[in-house]
């Protein structure tokens, strides 16, 4: 391990020289892949400067335990020592997980795709609640969100919505949401006071950049139609909502959102595009991983992987059997804590596999 750290220490220094040089900045293109480069191993680095200055500390403190010392400043020294013994431990942890292999897609941008599952209008209404937590979530991590394609209903949920959040690092957070979320409360329409059970489906896809995924347009049908709200009347007068058809897949994605049909086009183009790369991703995973029992970031959709029980007020992940009761906050986007946990759940099970 440390002759690795020793090695990006090095190569670290050598991309601060060059991005310090006059003729590297007058080179944009150059200039960004080395700063890019510069930026992904800073953590590390500076992780591993600590680390040194921990072993530094200790070889001195047992250098002067040598030393003849009184007793008072021998309990002292020897006091320190014990503590920059758990330092260092805590600080090879930390360089472990840094130095685990990358998530390629960790950085991109990414579609969340909410789909209303059994439980009629109160899995609708559910799946509305899970638009908002994940709007408020990228409004806590300053993300833009965009809508990409929705299917609202009368009482304000939704039967589908489709969104992109685009900022650093969404997908190494959010891509733990894929799976099948469930409900239980008290639906307002519900007389009798029973508590009801309700799913809806989450899938997290990172943005396929264009040269990641090329698309044959003789392999696409493409329809345009009228753009139709709820109760089924016309948005607009103009035939600018938009299906996508993906004939080797079968893939269908319509748009009607935006008012253009060139709008709505280059929307149903970039989710068609994300789908077909999460098909190529799944290939891969098939290939090489072998089924890792926490099932944490495989992004296997079919499990259940939360419950929002409203009676009790609690969140609970099966996954990893944590339980929290702040259901209210919980909903308005304060999930970090659950999401920090299943990153530690994956982080553990990956030092398991290279350990």
């Amino acid at each position: 391990m440390l002759d690795k750290l020793d090695f990006i220490e090095e190569k670290y220094e050598e991309l601060t020289k060059k991005i310090s040089d006059p003729e590297v900045i007058s080179d944009q293109s150059m200039f960004q892949k080395l700063c890019k480069e510069h930026s992904a191993i800073e953590e590390i680095v500076m992780e591993y400067r600590k680390y040194k200055d921990i072993l530094q500390r200790i070889a001195d403190d047992k250098e002067m335990l040598n030393d003849k010392l009184d007793k008072e400043m021998k309990e002292l020294v020897e006091e320190e020592l014990k503590e920059l013994e758990g330092e260092k431990e805590n600080a090879e942890q930390r360089l472990k997980v840094l130095l685990l292999p990358k998530d390629p897609n960790d950085d991109k941008n990414v579609f969340i795709e909410i789909r209303a599952g059994a439980g009629g209008e109160e899995a609708a209404l559910f799946a509305g609640n899970l638009f908002r937590m994940y709007t408020r979530y990228a409004e806590r991590n300053n993300w833009k969100v965009e809508m990409m394609s929705s299917n609202p209903t009368g009482l304000g949920g939704f039967k589908e919505v489709i969104f992109m959040v685009k900022g650093r690092g969404a997908y190494s957070k959010l891509k733990y949401e894929s799976g099948v979320h469930r409900v239980q409360r008290v639906p307002e329409t519900e007389a009798g006071g029973r508590i009801h059970t309700s799913t809806a489906t989450v899938a997290v896809l990172p943005e396929a950049e264009d040269v990641e995924i090329e698309i044959n347009p003789n392999d696409l049908r493409i329809d345009v139609f009228r753009s139709s709200g709820n109760g089924g009347q016309s948005v607009n007068t103009t035939d600018s909502a938009v299906r996508i058809t993906h004939l080797p897949t079968g893939i269908v994605i319509s748009c009607q959102d935006e008012k253009s049909q060139l709008k709505n086009k280059e929307k149903a183009m970039k989710i068609l595009k994300a789908r077909l790369y999460e098909i190529e991703q799944e290939k891969q995973r098939a290939e090489i991983a072998q089924e890792r029992k926490s099932q944490v970031g495989t992004g296997d959709r079919s499990e259940r992987i939360r419950t929002y029980n409203y009676p009790q007020g609690r969140v609970t992940d099966h996954r990893i059997g944590l339980t929290i009761y702040r259901l209210e906050s919980f909903l308005d986007g304060d999930i970090d804590e659950v999401v920090d946990a299943l990153i530690t759940a994956d982080q553990a099970e990956k030092l398991k596999e290279v350990g």
